[in-house]
């Protein structure tokens, strides 16, 4: 199938960090909202390492289920892109000739490979220090940390800047609708939704807001965000990131 031939462009959103957001008629609202929440912990998460006392076993307990959600949530989204949405766009740049394109998906699933094994050091560097104070695994640990956050950085800004263009360019609204319920969304439980959803709202610029809650579902949601989500997520994270709060 040929590149879409429509023409009418959305407005895309441009989050704090984010690379870029190419124009075209697919509004990726729910793709750049994961990634300000990637970036946002990772800089946090660097930001806590440095700061948190190795005596503090309680808060290095918090900080590893911490990363245990950042990296399971990172390899839904990685997943759901590898076996969805680069498949479908490796079949439309086949039928368009794009060469260039079918390189830029095939750096996209080598970038993913190679942030694995960061994550798996971390996690076990942030295991050894809840149960034991060791001043030079933290050191260790935040090279890593420092090294996942540069490494997922550019990643994400060759995504936002090649492959996100790509999108624009070979699929419809709709097609994306489809793409991201089937292989992003279906990767979470309902009761799921409270902390996928104050995750990815923490620390949103307040004038971004109404338009990512639109994005959402809405009015309902933002209000047991504001009564019971927010709090609750809160709690939690500053049980794990007490030395550096707020973060954001």
């Amino acid at each position: 199938m040929p590149a879409t031939t429509r023409t009418e462009h959305v407005d895309q959103v441009m989050f704090p960090r984010q690379a870029a957001a190419p124009a075209g008629p697919v509004d990726l609202i729910g793709m750049y909202l994961m990634h300000y929440a990637f970036r946002r912990d990772l800089v946090a998460f660097a930001a806590a390492v440095a700061r948190t006392p190795v005596e503090d076993r309680a808060a290095w307990r918090a900080l590893a289920d911490r990363w245990t959600w950042f990296s399971t949530v990172l390899h839904k989204h990685h997943r759901g892109e590898d076996t969805g949405l680069w498949p479908l766009l490796r079949r439309r740049a086949d039928a368009a000739g794009d060469r260039v394109g079918r390189e830029t998906l095939a750096a996209m699933e080598a970038e993913h490979a190679e942030i694995d094994p960061l994550l798996q050091a971390c996690a076990a560097g942030f295991a050894r220090l809840a149960a034991h104070p060791d001043g030079d695994a933290r050191d260790a640990l935040g090279v890593r940390v420092v090294a996942v956050g540069e490494r997922l950085s550019r990643h994400l800004a060759h995504e936002e800047t090649e492959a996100m263009a790509m999108v624009q360019r070979y699929l419809t609204d709709a097609e994306w609708a489809r793409v991201e319920h089937e292989y992003f969304k279906s990767a979470y439980a309902a009761r799921q939704l409270p902390g996928m959803a104050s995750w990815c709202l923490h620390g949103l610029p307040a004038h971004h807001l109404p338009r990512v809650v639109a994005s959402m579902a809405g009015k309902p949601l933002e209000l047991l965000w504001r009564l019971l989500w927010r709090r609750s997520f809160e709690r939690r994270e500053r049980r794990a990131f007490r030395h550096i709060w707020p973060y954001v």
